[in-house]
């Protein structure tokens, strides 16, 4: 068998909110409360536990999702729709753009934890 990653938690000030939120924004689906967890599933069977802990013990972390242009074109239509703020770069120098690099689009915002989230069309270094 080889290596796959299976699952990752993922730490949130509320984690029911944090999923809800992510769910949203890629239309996925919130699974099942798992203990302390709330899951999100992506389509490789990789899965994102949300744990509620308190907001000070929260380090920010990067989490990337390579999607689709069309499913691209509904999440960027979403986080608009929600007046989130959004960057074409992820030191934040490029608000209100998308990039376009590697012959794709991406673009960077934040959850409600403060965790960089991402969304691209294609991998960095042209691989579809």
């Amino acid at each position: 068998m080889s290596v796959e990653l299976n699952h990752t938690i993922v730490h949130a000030r509320d984690n029911r909110e944090s999923a809800a939120f992510l769910a949203h924004i890629l239309d996925l689906e919130i699974g099942t409360e798992w203990g302390p967890f709330i899951p999100v599933a992506t389509g490789n069977g990789v899965t994102l536990d949300f744990a509620t802990i308190p907001a000070e013990s929260i380090v920010m972390q990067h989490y990337a999702f390579l999607i689709s242009e069309e499913e691209f074109d509904a999440a960027f239509a979403r986080i608009r729709a929600a007046g989130i703020t959004y960057w074409a770069d992820p030191h934040g120098k490029l608000p209100g753009e998308i990039n376009r690099q590697d012959g794709g689009r991406g673009v960077y915002f934040k959850d409600p934890a403060g965790h960089a989230l991402e969304i691209i069309t294609r991998p960095y270094g042209g691989v579809a």
